[in-house]
């Protein structure tokens, strides 16, 4: 898998993961163009963290991805220090996901990427906690990917979906912070 600058990323072999496809990305990364730099950047069910790559590959100040699996987290981690540059930070936690993100209250995060298997229950759990934890900033947004016929809910706390986008088998729907 190749990233923005060309640059190889270290993947699972199998189907352990299932990697954002390209053009998805390279449509995500176009939407929030010119906000990605210098950003606080989450990535969820970060599989290879392929997103998290590119987001430092654009720029991102720091970088945090959690993920369930163990042999996941060691491929992300290779993959954020063949990226990362000085000042850039990166972390990678280990974990269920709700879990981990409750240890992340008080942090807030700009842009935050939540991609979890398809079939899970994950959707309703982790959205009510990125908005009961406070962990997107006023002007942030977070994009969740899903299967197109999946419904997420429109308002989630202090959440709202602020657009969808669709790409063949892959959907995006966007939240932000409710005024």
């Amino acid at each position: 898998m190749r990233i923005h600058g060309n640059r190889q990323l270290k993947t699972l072999p199998g189907l352990v993961t299932r990697p954002t496809p390209a053009r998805v990305r390279e449509a995500l990364f176009n939407i929030w163009q010119g906000k990605v730099e210098g950003c606080r950047w989450l990535d969820l069910c970060a599989g290879s963290g392929a997103m998290g790559a590119e987001a430092l590959s654009r720029g991102a100040a720091y970088v945090i991805g959690i993920e369930q699996s163990h042999r996941a987290c060691g491929v992300i981690q290779q993959n954020w220090q063949q990226i990362a540059v000085p000042p850039q930070e990166f972390q990678v936690l280990r974990g269920d996901v709700v879990q981990q993100l409750k240890k992340l209250s008080g942090q807030a995060f700009d842009r935050i990427y939540f991609d979890p298997p398809y079939g899970s229950e994950l959707y309703q759990p982790v959205i009510t906690a990125i908005a009961d934890y406070a962990l997107l900033t006023p002007d942030g947004e977070m994009a969740v990917e899903h299967h197109p016929q999946r419904l997420l809910n429109q308002h989630v706390s202090n959440l709202e979906v602020s657009r969808q986008k669709v790409y063949g088998n892959t959907a995006l729907t966007f939240y932000r912070m409710m005024n």
